[in-house]
């Protein structure tokens, strides 16, 4: 890596030709495989991003120039080049570098990205303090095709549209369904619309015309002549938003991006490039299979076969789900699968392959996955919507006006729940518990394991008096038999005692339950004395027989959760407590009140004081021992 060894900061490209930035850009590409490898991450879009971050760092003077990411995962060569090559090889893992954008990590990084649609709003804002305070800086934001269909990316474009703003949106559109052939009529709009002459003239002319109705009808002749040469790539829509279009072009083609960017980097107000690149650029496997090689897991990095994780019986979540759904909607014609593009993360493909008229992926569109659900349910059907918890958190007005307040009966099913690991604190599903408890009539059911979901599925099935939200976490469960086991239903605001103790309960909600008798046993072995374990599963309505038994009988209740104490379980059970009157000492374990890095979730779960370590430390001092 000839080229890259000698790359530390944007400012050493600057003296490269265009050979020598394809030659850094096929390295780039040989050391993210390199380290991904080992280290698994977001290695598709980053492949195919590579080119357009080059460029950017190659024409603009970032850090003053801001480049502005949609997501994040797809800004590796960003890191890469911009002083973090050599952390690069501790991604994602516990005090490294995170997976995504972070403006705590580097000045390089304008605007922190791990959910999506966001880069348009937040560059307009970057753009619009520098307009206000004089400065010349450039701000570019980096968009791809599925982020472009959330709402708030629409709701940035109008906005940044009708603005004065200098602001370029580069439109990373990877989507292969799309035309990928850049013929002579695309090259030829390419040359003129960023031609410094025409653009003089174009600006000289709409000076002297000034506003008005003869401008506003050469202009919509303008747009209407223009749209039939750009309509096929969607350049009509951009420019009826008030932005000025330009390719598309080859995002992949280095010399090319350069060129455009240049040219761009010259014009005012707001302006759009549509560029088209390859997911998994450079990596045939990845070009191959796009979204196994999304975020692959470990692999060869010479063959590109995948290495399966070793030593896990277990079933994951999300095939629990899967599965159970499926067999759900076979035995009732009212179930269907809704998904804001997240099919193979939580398992809906399966009924998508078997059903697919029963199953709607509605894009990253998470706000209009959940009202769209509720149309289906005022309609008569059931529909399974399917959101990682962490992304639920944008529709939540949605949940509680759409869904809630008409007491309609979506099954809302929060994937990822809890610490999702390496991630990070964009995407771990902290806050579900806390923000859902508070409204009316809702069901929160936290599952401890494999059966208990598939019953709690079967449960909210034939549930009828509102929304039912059951949240589980990501990666393997632990390891029961659920397959073959039969339906049972488990009735909202029923709790189940694990085992009995003496002097203190430990109150858990899903599989906490695990970590917690393991810690009871762990500590009958050493004292030969040992709290009782409840499963409380409904968070709510809670089971208040339940509550009012261990009142009676112990003078110390643990809770135990996977979510932040302040408002989740710990919350519910305090308030339990308060509202009574009793002089029990209630303390909680789970996410404390900050944002909580990245990390295996095993790691993580130890930070924050509740791996079964943790729970025996925190039993034993609460018992005196």
């Amino acid at each position: 890596m000839r080229l890259l060894d000698s790359i530390e900061f944007p400012s050493d490209l600057k003296g490269l030709d265009i050979e020598e930035l394809k030659q850094l850009c096929s390295e780039i590409r040989d050391y993210m495989i390199e380290c991904c490898a080992t280290n698994p991450g977001h290695l598709g879009s980053s492949l195919g991003a590579v080119e357009l971050i080059v460029g950017f760092h190659y024409v603009y003077d970032s850090p003053h120039d801001k480049i502005v990411f949609d997501v994040g995962h797809q800004a590796y060569a960003h890191k890469i080049i911009t002083g973090r090559k050599a952390l690069f090889r501790q991604n994602r893992k516990k005090d490294g570098i995170s997976g995504f954008t972070k403006m705590a990590e580097s000045e390089y990084d304008a605007f922190g990205a791990g959910h999506s649609s966001t880069s348009i709003s937040a560059a307009l804002g970057i753009a619009s303090a520098a307009m206000m305070r004089g400065q010349k800086d450039k701000v570019v934001a980096l968009i791809g095709d599925g982020a472009l269909s959330g709402g708030l990316a629409f709701e940035g474009l109008n906005n940044a549209g009708s603005s004065k703003a200098d602001l370029l949106v580069i439109i990373n559109d990877n989507n292969i369904s799309i035309d990928q052939n850049i013929g002579a009529i695309h090259e030829h709009l390419l040359k003129l619309t960023t031609d410094p002459t025409y653009n003089r003239i174009k600006t000289h002319i709409w000076n002297r015309i000034g506003e008005g109705k003869f401008r506003k009808a050469i202009q919509e002749m303008v747009v209407s002549a223009k749209s039939l040469l750009v309509k096929k790539s969607g350049g009509d829509l951009f420019e009826a938003l008030g932005f000025r279009y330009f390719g598309p072009i080859d995002g992949n083609d280095i010399g090319q991006v350069v060129h455009t960017l240049r040219k761009l980097k010259e014009l005012k107000g707001p302006l759009i490039l549509h560029t088209i690149t390859t997911k998994g650029k450079g990596f045939a496997p990845a070009e191959e299979d796009q979204t196994a090689w999304h975020a692959p897991g470990m692999f060869d990095p010479h063959t590109g076969k995948r290495i399966a994780p070793s030593g896990h019986k277990e079933s994951r979540y999300q095939d629990v789900f899967g599965e159970v759904l499926l067999e759900l909607a076979r035995k009732d014609d009212r179930i269907v699968g809704v998904t804001p593009a997240m099919a193979s993360g939580c398992g809906m493909n399966i009924l998508c392959k078997e059903m697919p008229e029963r199953f709607f992926d509605v894009g990253i569109e998470e706000e209009h996955a959940v009202t769209f659900s509720a149309g289906l349910a005022s309609a008569g059907m059931k529909p399974f919507c399917n959101i990682y918890s962490s992304f639920s958190q944008r529709a939540y007005d949605q949940i509680i006006h759409d869904a809630a307040l008409q007491g309609l009966g979506v099954v809302l099913c929060f994937d990822r729940a809890g610490l999702v690991g390496e991630d990070g604190a964009t995407h771990h599903g902290s806050f579900d518990i806390a923000a859902y408890r508070s409204i009316p009539d809702m069901v929160i059911a936290v599952p401890k394991d494999e059966a208990e979901l598939k019953n709690m599925m079967y449960t909210a099935s034939r549930y009828d008096k509102g929304p039912f939200i059951i949240r589980y976490p990501r990666g393997y469960g632990e390891g029961v038999e659920w397959r073959n086991a039969d339906f049972a239903e488990i009735r909202p605001g029923k709790g189940e005692k694990i085992s009995d103790g003496t002097s203190t309960a430990v109150i858990c909600a899903g599989p906490t339950v695990y970590r917690a008798r393991e810690a009871a046993a762990k500590i009958f072995r050493e004292t030969g004395w040992k709290p009782a374990i409840y499963n409380i599963r409904y968070v709510k309505p809670m089971d208040e027989t339940m509550l009012e038994e261990i009142s009676g009988n112990f003078g110390t209740i643990i809770t135990i959760e996977d979510g932040c104490l302040k408002g989740g379980l710990f919350g519910a059970v305090s308030e339990y407590v308060s509202s009574r009157g009793l002089g029990i000492k209630v303390t909680g374990m789970g996410i404390p009140d900050r944002f909580i890095g990245q990390g295996t979730q095993q790691e993580l779960r130890a930070e924050c004081g509740y791996d079964t370590e943790g729970i025996c430390r925190r039993i034993l001092e609460s018992a005196g021992l």
